[in-house]
């Protein structure tokens, strides 16, 4: 069988710039999340505020910052039970941070809405200027 005609050649450019493009917003995302925890973390005063631009390790960070022991980042390793246990912890430890440096804990809630049809886009750029504001705010 030829299987030629399963995807135009059309899509192809538009497949490779979605690419593309997925992955210069994952390194804007990067960059930007780096900057925003280290500078969290150097405002409360944190050891290690270098730990943010490493992956799993800023997690570990972000609990310590919350008041939680770095190794409860090893939940990561139960699939599925584990994952949600860590979500728990790290929306309980961005209120405990925003409560920190005096911003409302509850705006930790907002990536919650991120399951909500239609609301999840806007509620994720909502959170990205939120800690961002935690981070450069001047309270």
């Amino acid at each position: 069988m030829v299987y030629e005609n399963i995807m135009p050649a059309t899509l192809w450019p538009t497949i490779i710039a979605m690419g593309v493009m997925t992955f210069f917003v994952g390194i804007i995302l990067y960059v930007y999340l780096g900057l925003v925890w280290s500078t969290i973390a150097k405002r409360l005063k944190h050891k290690y505020p270098w730990l943010a631009w490493i992956p799993f390790a800023n997690v570990a960070m972000i609990l310590q910052l919350g008041g939680f022991h770095w190794a409860w980042i090893f939940l990561i390793l139960i699939p599925m039970l584990g994952w949600i246990a860590l979500g728990v912890l790290g929306i309980i430890s961005c209120w405990r941070i925003f409560e920190k440096r005096n911003y409302q804990g509850w705006l930790s809630l907002i990536p919650i809405l991120g399951f909500v049809p239609f609301v999840g886009w806007i509620a994720s750029i909502a959170f990205l200027v939120i800690i961002g504001i935690v981070a450069w705010g001047k309270k």
